[in-house]
């Protein structure tokens, strides 16, 4: 079982900005979500995981290694798909994933070989080993992202926005073989999209403005909102009155008509209650440490 241990973490910039402000987490194997909106900090947080900025202060520990002193272990046990993979180079699929290869340290060719065969098939991109990878779909550079994140055997895999851009049907793609990746090591999915983090993870977490907000199950936090949300179809004009009389978490468009949603302990008059939904967590959180 692998553990990633983060304890009162801090990272301000030298222009004074405060990315990381407190921050502790405890996360073991499985896929755990890292959800907030974007300029929540959530990069910030992932960059100072792997060793490419250190923290003010604060601990991270990676199986009891101390790896904010000791970089080189994390780097030796990471995936790492950021949210931009950069330019990629006009080499095709498996001579980029072996150049990758070599530079994570697996000397040996023959395990090159057979690592790299393993991870295209697992991809599904096998197929396309010949092809360069600059002339990929999105979908497609996704997976092979996944592919060199997966190169080395790592121990925690950090995939950040990894799902942004894609269609439907790449991101139940994309998704499925990110779950299964993440039975014996850690993932974390850092997103903004509430639908990635209810579809995959059994642990996640909510941060804005360099803060940890609220951390759970996604079925626990759901739990908790259990009778008190509560919807109606309003006009416009109204959404000023209801927004300073009610705690109004969302608004949205349905067929052309406004609905608000809010949350309420009581019973409220001229609203229907609504089985609450994980977007209900999201927002409730949000709207509280606004």
């Amino acid at each position: 079982m692998n553990s990633l241990k983060i304890t009162d973490l801090n990272l301000t910039y030298k222009n004074g900005y405060n990315a990381i402000n407190g921050i502790s987490l405890d996360i073991k194997n499985g896929m755990f979500g890292l959800l907030g909106p974007n300029g929540a900090g959530k990069s910030s947080l992932m960059k100072t995981i792997v060793g490419l900025q250190k923290p003010s202060s604060g601990t991270i520990e990676f199986n009891d290694i101390d790896i904010v002193e000791q970089s080189d272990y994390i780097k030796k046990n990471l995936g790492f798909l950021p949210q931009d993979f950069g330019v990629y180079p006009r080499v095709n699929a498996y001579d980029l994933l072996n150049h990758i290869a070599i530079l994570k340290g697996i000397s040996n060719k023959l395990e090159r070989q057979n690592q790299i065969q393993y991870l295209l098939e697992k991809v599904n991109l096998w197929h396309f080993k010949d092809k360069e990878v600059h002339t990929f779909s999105g979908g497609m550079k996704q997976r092979f992202g996944v592919a060199q994140a997966l190169l080395g055997n790592p121990k925690i895999i950090i995939v950040d926005e990894p799902t942004a851009g894609l269609d439907p049907e790449e991101r139940n793609r994309f998704n499925t073989l990110l779950s299964d990746i993440s039975t014996e090591v850690i993932v974390i999915l850092s997103t903004h999209l509430v639908e990635d983090v209810k579809n995959l993870c059994s642990e996640m977490t909510i941060m804005n403005k360099g803060r940890i907000l609220k951390t759970g199950k996604p079925k626990a936090l759901i739990e908790e909102l259990q009778g008190k949300i509560w919807s109606k179809s309003i006009v416009k004009s109204e959404l000023e009155y209801y927004q300073t009389t009610f705690k109004v978490i969302s608004q949205q468009l349905i067929e052309r008509q406004l609905q608000i949603t809010v949350c309420s302990s009581e019973r409220l008059e001229g609203f229907h209650l609504t089985e609450p939904i994980l977007e209900h967590v999201y927002f409730n959180v949000l709207s509280q440490n606004n």
